[in-house]
């Protein structure tokens, strides 16, 4: 009876400690919260005016989907039309949209209607030809000097991998295509700035790109801001990941290989080990 009181009492001593020892633990780390909370307010960030952009369900983005030929079709004819005043695609080829944007004639077609510098030439001399499906895309500008002056110290920056390069990707190029707005009461926007929330620091130097019925759709689709934002950014998401469609495909041809092996490996496992496995050995006592 003794011991077990004795043992009541140490177990009520190591409650009544761990309980002490929570307790303080609490009162810890809800002052190290309150702390960190403290410091965290007082920092000031200057992009706190930023809007973050909203999540969009890109079909393409499914591990089972692919991109939508035809928004990507839309989406370069905006880029031709409208973008590439400004901006380069450097990282893309003519012959790379063949059966994605366009066929081999229509990609023929644009590409000789720009000329190319090309060469030396047997007289040790540059000259021009008419492009064709091995050339890139062509820039807007003969070299990066040219387009800071022509955008006032700016240069545009190449749209290759731009849905890379930016967080949130699509569903920032999307939101900034389409937010541009009056800035609020109290924001004050420099001349030869656009006010736009979901640009760092809330100005930007590109004006509005995108206006209702700014481009008129070979197949009849409505051109509203948010149609070619979208179309324009499926295509820039599209050449940040040319392969995309061909990486999945694969993928799953490799998961099924995968699967197969794995299931003759385990029969075979089975087969070669079912002996081994089955035996029954006797002892037998030898007087």
């Amino acid at each position: 009876k003794r011991l077990y009181i004795s043992i009541f009492k140490i177990i009520k001593s190591m409650a009544s400690r761990l309980h002490t020892v929570v307790t303080r633990g609490r009162v810890a780390f809800a002052t190290a919260a309150s702390t960190a909370a403290a410091g965290v307010a007082t920092v000031t960030f200057m992009s706190d005016d930023i809007v973050h952009p909203t999540e969009h369900p890109w079909d393409h983005l499914g591990l089972v989907k692919s991109y939508d030929c035809g928004s990507l079709r839309r989406g370069f004819q905006v880029y031709r039309q409208v973008c590439a005043t400004c901006h380069s695609l450097k990282g893309i080829h003519y012959r790379e949209l063949v059966g994605v944007t366009h066929n081999t004639e229509e990609l023929l077609e644009m590409a000789e209607e720009v000329d190319f510098v090309d060469g030396p030439n047997d007289g040790g001399e540059m000259f021009e030809r008419p492009g064709k499906l091995a050339d890139p895309l062509p820039s807007p500008y003969v070299n990066d000097e040219t387009g800071r002056m022509a955008n006032g110290g700016a240069l545009p920056p190449d749209l290759t991998l731009m849905v890379k390069a930016r967080h949130s990707g699509a569903d920032y190029l999307f939101q900034l295509l389409t937010g541009y707005s009056e800035p609020p009461a109290g924001k004050k926007v420099m001349s030869g700035l656009y006010y736009n929330p979901y640009f760092p620091g809330g100005a930007i130097a590109m004006p509005p790109p995108l206006q209702d019925d700014g481009v008129e759709y070979e197949d009849g689709t409505v051109s509203t801001i948010s149609q070619q934002a979208k179309d324009v950014t499926q295509f820039l998401n599209w050449c940040s990941e040319p392969e995309a469609d061909t990486r999945k495909r694969e993928a799953m041809q490799y998961l099924s290989v995968l699967a197969f092996a794995t299931l003759l490996t385990g029969y075979y496992k089975r087969f070669k080990w079912s002996t081994m496995k089955t035996r029954q050995i006797s002892y037998l006592k030898i007087n």
